[in-house]
């Protein structure tokens, strides 16, 4: 797990550079994005040990088991998602998506959700 820099600040983002998502829905520590959701949202997993770089708190850092027994990484305790819809790196196509009963949010490094909407990605015209 890494940071990058965006136009909604530094967030956080997996390995291949695809951007986390929060679901507010989530209790600290718990899960609530299953089925439909978790096939729009993969959830993060982690088969083994999960390293922190660029600006990443390794202490904020840990897993939960999901539902289904694997193992979800979460951030200050929020379960982390990438986003069906996000295709190429750095996208952020799910920031302040309102889904599955609750809006999805990109992470700071601080772990809090960034609620700034994005640029138009398609330039505006």
């Amino acid at each position: 797990m890494t940071t990058k820099n965006t136009s909604l600040g530094k967030i956080l983002v997996n390995d291949k550079g695809h951007t986390l998502y929060l679901f507010e829905s989530d209790k600290k520590d718990k899960s609530t994005c299953n089925d439909a959701c978790a096939e729009a949202w993969p959830p993060l997993k982690a088969d083994g040990k999960v390293v922190a770089k660029g600006g990443v708190d390794s202490k904020l850092l840990d897993t939960i088991k999901r539902s289904d027994g694997s193992k979800q990484v979460t951030y200050k305790g929020q379960p982390l998602y990438t986003f069906a819809d996000d295709t190429k790196a750095g996208q952020t196509n799910g920031q302040g998506v309102d889904a599955f009963g609750a809006k999805w949010f990109v992470l700071g490094t601080d772990g809090k959700k960034i609620t700034k909407q994005p640029a138009s990605q398609n330039g505006g015209y």
